[in-house]
């Protein structure tokens, strides 16, 4: 395949607003749902669209890619990668890298990928694979 880089700007717009909605979550949104697993269905819609914004990919490959950096990331967390790095003492490095792995992440992640892969399809108007 083929990387085609182009920037977008319907994408690069979306990802903007998702990081900024995440940010708004991260500093202000101190519940038991939104913070944590909608925070996280959101991360992935932003890493697709982030993505996106820059190369001109197939949709299906560009959300499988995002979904398995984001199972690998959390998997890191298990063990304890932040603190490996010597990290493990930044409040920065702990909220942008994560510190503990959870399965309700990963099927969060998987939600919000398949959230992609729906509302391309739609958007799109044809079969995205």
């Amino acid at each position: 395949m083929r990387l085609n880089i182009e920037f977008n700007k319907k994408y690069f717009t979306i990802a903007v607003l998702l990081f900024l909605v995440e940010v708004i979550i991260g500093l202000y949104v101190h519940d038991t749902i939104i913070r944590p697993y909608v925070g996280d269905v959101l991360v992935v819609i932003l890493l697709y669209c982030f993505v996106k914004s820059f190369f001109n990919t197939p949709v299906f490959i560009t959300a499988i890619a995002v979904l398995i950096f984001s199972y690998v990331i959390e998997t890191l967390q298990y063990f304890q990668y932040v603190k490996l790095l010597g990290l493990g003492d930044s409040n920065f490095a702990n909220i942008v890298m994560g510190n503990y792995f959870a399965w309700n992440d990963i099927i969060a992640y998987t939600i919000g990928i398949l959230m992609v892969l729906l509302l391309e399809n739609n958007w799109r108007g044809k079969k995205i694979y």
